[in-house]
């Protein structure tokens, strides 16, 4: 485990000033070569959580996509009882190859580290660099809800009851870790309900996580997001594994869009 600590405070000039400091460091005069990021989100968000970080990365001359997973956001129209943890696989894993996209930083926030644990497990070839983001790692041939407590097990379904089981209604923005008004109704007006499959099926990979590709995982730490701490205790005790640190919120990104950019530029430059 090799740890290090990103700062909190960065903004578009920051950035930029980083991205060109990397090139000076590497012997360059320009910045980092331009990399290609994919960022996968969450339970409940979209594509559209990865705004402000996305607008950082293009800034700085990088290709970014951010799609949004079948049934929720602006797709929660393709909502069915067939969504499941491998569908989501399946929307990365799609993208991926319809844009012919190789040594890609793939970019997991949250339950989005479940998804990308499946996609490098299948397409690691043309991952450079995994990134976990105070994410849910899965286990092996269990679901989400199989690693729950059985009181918080029963919790989720109670929840997912008034849809019939077919979806999980969001929390509230503050149930996320962020605490400004404005972004808090930027981000209620957009969340959807999550799809009940995505908890109840699990993938299965008989290769470690990450398949090798070198891997980094980031702590959210102020506060805490309680359901995070078992992937972070996880991935400290993994050999070879860069472990970070933002003191924002668990929606990072969202909260903290200037450290998130910094460090993936960061990461994006090691692989110049």
């Amino acid at each position: 485990m090799i740890q290090r600590r990103a700062l909190l405070g960065a903004t578009l000039g920051g950035v930029a000033a980083m991205a060109v400091d990397e090139g000076k460091a590497r012997g360059h005069s320009q910045p980092m070569r331009s990399r290609t990021f994919v960022l996968v989100h969450g339970s409940w968000l979209g594509g559209w959580s990865w705004r402000r970080v996305a607008d950082l990365l293009r800034a700085q001359g990088h290709t970014v996509f951010a799609p949004t997973m079948t049934g929720v956001g602006e797709r929660r129209h393709l909502l069915t009882r067939d969504v499941t943890l491998t569908t989501w696989v399946d929307d990365i894993a799609g993208v991926m190859e319809a844009e012919e996209l190789t040594d890609i930083v793939l970019v997991g926030h949250s339950f989005g580290g479940r998804v990308v644990t499946g996609v490098v497990d299948r397409m690691a070839e043309r991952v450079g660099h995994v990134v976990f983001l105070d994410s849910a790692l899965p286990v092996s041939g269990r679901s989400l809800i199989d690693t729950m407590s059985p009181e918080m097990r029963q919790e989720r379904l109670s929840r997912a009851a008034a849809s019939g089981g077919l979806s999980i209604p969001a929390p509230t923005a503050l149930d996320l870790g962020i605490l400004d008004p404005a972004d808090q109704a930027w981000v209620d007006r957009r969340l959807s309900p999550q799809p009940l499959g995505t908890n109840t099926s699990s993938i299965s990979f008989e290769t470690p996580i990450g398949r090798g590709r070198p891997v980094t995982f980031v702590e959210f730490t102020d506060p805490v997001y309680p359901a995070s701490v078992r992937a972070a205790a996880f991935a400290r005790a993994q050999p070879g594994w860069t472990i970070e640190a933002i003191p924002t919120g668990h929606t990072a990104m969202i909260s903290a869009p200037g450290p998130v950019a910094e460090l993936l530029l960061r990461i994006g430059a090691d692989g110049s």
